[in-house]
């Protein structure tokens, strides 16, 4: 490729992996994973998320990253030199991670709100009806698709940061990234081991414990459970997002991937874990229990557990403390899944039109940024609900469907675990693991996964979460569109600027000519 020897490389093997991690470890494991775990049975959804991280998310990780890495491009490059017809399945998963990125800038912006805010908490101590209203008050919006009267310019400020926060990080590629995470990464997580340090020295807290890893094996029988498990490896690992191709394009040939795959795979299991011991322990110290904890993310992490925090002690202070600490901990979390996109998509359109990497990172952070702010309008939460519903249960698994079909039956799952074993010593991505994962289970599973999907949204009346018709077509199918038909804007965009601009030629790259 023409900009492969002016590519940025990870200044090390820690560099990368922590990189990764902060990209697959983020809001999901603090927030949802440990809904999951108490809407099904405890442990015997654990068990069900480790099956499912071993058949698909491992495998998946290890064939992007390698992808990448061989290519040393970005998603829609990189599938483009496997076949010309691949390439609009990489701008599907970039055109949807950009949505993506889009109104996770709001939540993160919540997040830090929530934690500039924290001391709000202190004379709410025992007032959990106060407490669980609190973050509608400050962020001044409503599910009602219709009402876009009010604006909070609290959530606006922290917007700008939090997008101020994303381009820093990333402004100068590998090198600022590599800066970034040593702190990000590590700082959550010592944050979390305080807070179950706290929650499983409290009162009742062992129940927590119990109720978290001890199996109810009945509901091993209910397929939303692995419905659920499928789709919570799926989103958290960071897979069929364009992000694990840049990643792996920033790797220097004599990389690992085998087992810097399985590194990044355990740690972000193990933070889901530790995000459910803090959670559980917490609530359940606070007298609450698995019949308050709510699936949904959102409702977890502003209402439910701010309810938790002003029940924890008798002490303002000490509350309004533990309130920052947890925030806190949740903004280092974002920040880095956050900035992962951003990056992922920067190097596809970058690659693509050979812009200057840092100008284009510059640009989508202020255009991307500039759109965000519709979900900060009194509209904002029930036009974020619709588009996150669609994005993560309709655009993000089609892609995962039609990736693994691509690179296991249109390509070769061969020459891609080559590439994937092509340093390892100690461990070899063994072919009995790797190829049905990619060629059946994967492709199958995803599929599965999607029809649940669309059977249940046909169950449920056709109309998501009770919204308007036209919310749920203009949110919903309009922006699941845009998203596969994106390859083909692209195209049309590329050929155009061929006809302008003689100097400029698509990079068509070839697998066995890159070294």
């Amino acid at each position: 490729m023409s900009n492969s020897s002016e590519r940025g490389t990870w200044a090390s093997r820690s560099t990368f992996i922590l990189a990764a991690i902060g990209s697959a470890v983020g809001l999901g494991n603090a927030w949802r994973f440990p809904g999951l775990v108490a809407k099904h049975g405890g442990g015997a959804f654990l068990l069900a998320y480790l099956l499912a991280m071993f058949a698909l998310g491992i495998p998946l990780l290890m064939m992007e990253v390698s992808i990448g890495r061989k290519m040393r491009a970005g998603a829609p490059n990189a599938l483009r030199g496997l076949n010309k017809k691949f390439e609009f399945i990489g701008w599907a998963a970039t055109a949807n991670a950009t949505v993506i990125v889009i109104y996770y800038a709001v939540v993160f912006a919540w997040v830090i709100l929530m934690a500039v805010f924290s001391f709000k908490f202190a004379p709410l101590t025992g007032n959990t009806e106060a407490a669980s209203g609190l973050w509608a008050e400050l962020i001044k919006t409503t599910w009602d698709v219709t009402g876009f009267g009010t604006i909070s310019w609290k959530v606006v400020g922290c917007l700008v940061v939090a997008w101020g926060l994303m381009y820093l990080s990333i402004r100068k590629g590998t090198h600022s990234v590599g800066k970034v995470v040593k702190f990000t990464v590590l700082l959550p997580v010592v944050c979390l081991l305080a807070m179950a340090v706290k929650g499983v020295t409290m009162p009742g807290a062992m129940a927590g414990v119990k109720a978290l890893f001890v199996p109810d094996f009945s509901a091993l029988a209910n397929a939303s459970l692995w419905i659920d498990a499928v789709g919570q490896v799926f989103y958290s690992m960071s897979v069929m997002m364009a992000i694990m191709f840049a990643y792996g394009s920033f790797l220097k040939r004599d990389s690992n991937i085998a087992e810097d795959c399985l590194i990044i795979a355990f740690s972000d299991m193990a933070v889901s874990v530790l995000s459910g011991i803090v959670l559980f322990t917490t609530m359940y110290g606070s007298g609450m229990t698995t019949a308050d904890m709510s699936a949904s993310g959102i409702g977890t992490a502003f209402v439910i557990y701010p309810m938790t925090i002003v029940t924890l002690t008798n002490s303002g202070v000490f509350n309004s403390i533990f309130a920052f600490v947890f925030y806190f901990c949740l903004c280092t979390l974002a920040i880095d899944s956050a900035f992962s996109i951003v990056e992922g998509v920067s190097a596809a359109v970058s690659d693509k039109f050979k812009f200057n990497k840092h100008k284009t990172t510059l640009v989508i952070c202020i255009v991307c940024g500039i759109i965000s702010l519709f979900f900060t309008t009194g509209a904002g939460l029930g036009w974020l609900d619709i588009v996150d519903n669609w994005c993560n249960s309709f655009s993000l698994v089609l892609v995962g469907v039609l990736e693994s079909i691509a690179i296991g039956w249109g390509f070769s799952t061969d020459k891609v675990l080559g590439e994937i074993n092509l340093n390892t010593k100690k461990f070899r991505m063994p072919a009995w693991w790797f190829k049905p994962s990619v060629k059946f289970i994967s492709p199958a599973a995803l599929a599965a996964f999607f029809v649940w999907n669309v059977v249940t949204l046909i169950m449920g009346g056709g109309v998501y979460g009770g919204y308007t018709l036209a919310s749920n077509i203009i949110g919903g199918w309009g922006i699941f569109a845009l998203v596969l038909l994106s390859g083909f804007i692209v195209k049309g965009i590329a050929k155009l600027r061929e006809k302008r601009d003689p100097s400029y030629t698509q990079d068509t790259p070839s697998w066995d000519e890159m070294d």
